[in-house]
């Protein structure tokens, strides 16, 4: 897995490191690391020797990165340029070796340029880009190259302008083809919008890694966890010993739901499927496969239950929650269970000592708490888990499963083509799969999340994407994926 740390985290790192150093070894570190990226870059188009470099510095440790690299670069015969948006707190010594090494610093932004490194600001900054830096970045993308080509943008650390410890894109900001970062990840190169700024993030070892608080902010899946963790046959296996799931999902006004949670069921580890509600006949006639009753009472026995993915929210869908939840047996929440959930005395049925887990989307989230997730999704996510002593998969493109405990994790593998109905049944029925299958909550959701956003970027490759489409690619997914 990858992990990212908090801005404070990571200065107390450095700060220890630092101790132990002689001066100014760490900026070294990081501008060597950076030019060298930067460098490669050049020589995908041409060379370093020639190539206009254009330099956007800020204060502080970010522009002396930045001009340091600067330097390596001019060293090399590049024609490096730096625009210094505060030149009264620029780096000195920084500045000092860039004019040495033959750069030139100007006051305007040039029309021609290779390579442009963002080196505005770091990871210190809060909020969005002031004016003068706003009107920098949005004159970017004019700016072309020896090719013709669009610069290439390499931020310094993180894009100028974004959130660093919760992913938000507040204001104006920097978007860049590759970022180059210092010692670790921040949550701004895996969380939200700001994700999606940072282009490809290339992570330059500096040695913080002994020294980096022992819990990350964020961590983030690998395809080789998932294979990991995933739960394998053997020569014992049965149909019960892998699992038995249980599904309250679907009704007589919304049957696609039920048939997509259990093609997301199906698609699982489990051993076998059970359905129980008012459209169990399309269940069976679309798979035969299925246990399928009229109430979970009937339902028999199950290691897991999904409950709620167009169930409806009448009494009779309010009757078959409380049943799912009056067992002892983990249970997934999602759609319209978590609507029923909302105030009064269903509120207190969520404190359970079994596994639960919760997955709303935006406007089910703010139902449940009371506001909308807000700029820190991570955070929000991390307070409902809390507060209801659920995992909470908190739904978008980068999907963010929370624990009670405050653990949190960001999909790396969502698609916009996931942005249509009943993909979150596919979902459910995949996860509710996991759970019976023996699988700890946390984990079931973050693999559960990691699978189903393969599959939407499977199904987005032949066009236009429906939920039927995304629980059709789960098992080729799979395959490719275990092998």
């Amino acid at each position: 897995m990858r992990q990212a740390w908090r801005v404070a985290d990571v200065r107390a790192a450095e700060k220890t490191l630092m101790a132990t150093l002689p001066e100014g070894t760490l900026m070294q570190r990081a501008a060597a690391g950076l030019a060298r990226r930067c460098a490669l870059l050049l020589e995908e188009s041409g060379g370093v020797y020639g190539a206009r470099v254009l330099l956007l510095v800020g204060s502080g440790d970010n522009g002396g990165d930045t001009l340091y690299a600067g330097a390596s670069l001019a060293r090399r015969g590049a024609q490096v340029r730096a625009l210094l948006l505060t030149p009264e707190r620029v780096h000195l010594a920084g500045l000092a070796a860039l004019r040495q090494a033959g750069g030139f610093t100007t006051r305007d932004l040039p029309t021609r340029a290779d390579l442009i490194l963002d080196g505005i600001v770091g990871i210190g900054s809060r909020g969005g880009l002031r004016s003068q830096a706003a009107a920098i970045a949005r004159g970017l993308g004019a700016l072309r190259g020896r090719t013709g080509d669009r610069a290439l943008v390499v931020a310094v650390d993180v894009p100028s302008g974004v959130s660093v410890d919760t992913g938000d894109v507040p204001g104006e900001a920097v978007t860049a083809d590759v970022t180059v970062t210092f010692g670790c990840l921040k949550p701004a190169h895996v969380l939200g919008p700001a994700a999606v700024r940072c282009g490809h993030v290339d992570l330059v070892d500096i040695g913080l890694g002994p020294v980096l608080a022992a819990d990350p902010a964020v961590r983030v899946p690998e395809a080789a966890d998932v294979v990991a963790w995933w739960p394998r046959t053997g020569p014992a296996s049965d149909k019960y010993t892998r699992g038995v799931v249980g599904l309250a999902t679907g009704s007589v006004k919304y049957p696609g739901a039920a048939l997509l949670s259990t093609a997301g069921a199906l698609a699982g580890p489990t051993g076998m499927v059970r359905y129980a509600g008012s459209a169990h006949y399309d269940v069976v006639r679309a798979h035969p496969t299925v246990v399928a009753s009229r109430r979970v009472a009937d339902a028999g026995r199950v290691q897991a239950w999904v409950c709620g993915s167009g169930l409806g929210t009448g009494d009779e869908a309010r009757t078959e929650l409380r049943s799912v939840l009056a067992t002892s047996l983990p249970v997934l929440l999602d759609a319209d269970a978590i609507t029923l959930l909302v105030g009064g005395e269903h509120a207190e049925d969520l404190r359970r000592d079994a596994p639960l887990v919760i997955t709303p989307h935006d406007g089910e989230f703010k139902r449940l708490a009371g506001e909308a997730p807000g700029a820190d999704r991570a955070g929000a996510a991390a307070r409902l888990a809390a507060w209801t002593n659920a995992v909470v998969l908190l739904k978008g493109d980068r999907t963010i499963v929370a624990t009670p405990s405050g653990e949190i994790w960001v999909n790396p593998t969502g698609s916009p083509a996931l942005a249509t109905a009943g993909t979150g049944d596919v979902l459910a029925g995949l996860l509710g799969s996991l759970l019976a299958a023996g699988l700890p909550a946390v984990r079931a959701a973050v693999m559960a999340a990691y699978v189903h956003g393969l599959a939407g970027r499977r199904a987005a490759g032949d066009g236009p994407v429906t939920a039927s489409d995304v629980a059709s690619a789960l098992r080729p997914v799979l395959v490719d994926l275990l092998g």
